[in-house]
């Protein structure tokens, strides 16, 4: 699975919302740094060239569809910076957020839990 740049997983994230869309429906749910049309476009044949999203012809306009879900994507994405930033380690992951505060002995002991239970 290719990396994405940011604007593509911000584009991701919109079709993962809408299921299909139109660049023009795509364009109406960015509210910051709004790319011009033939730019977003472009990012979005991008991520059917990437194979994340895949299209419907209607004439000479395109419905997009996303065909990687936001699941496989987030799986994907996780394993990847559990590898590169924690030494493929959960422990030290978890660390990381504890110290950052991240998470809270409440939400530890819940976490704890849910792996006791699926023992």
């Amino acid at each position: 699975m290719q990396k994405l740049t940011n604007k593509e997983e911000e584009i991701m994230h919109i079709l993962w919302k809408l299921e299909k869309a139109f660049v023009k429906d795509v364009m109406a749910e960015i509210t910051e740094d709004q790319p011009h049309y033939n730019t977003l476009s472009t990012i979005i044949r991008n991520l059917e060239e990437k194979g994340y999203v895949s299209h419907q012809a209607y004439g000479n306009t395109h419905q997009y569809f996303p065909i990687i879900s936001k699941e496989k994507y987030r799986k994907a994405f996780m394993n990847n910076a559990i590898e590169n930033y924690f030494n493929n380690s959960y422990k030290n992951m978890v660390s990381f957020f504890a110290e950052e505060e991240k998470i809270s002995a409440e939400e530890l002991r819940e976490i704890l839990d849910i792996i006791e239970k699926k023992k």
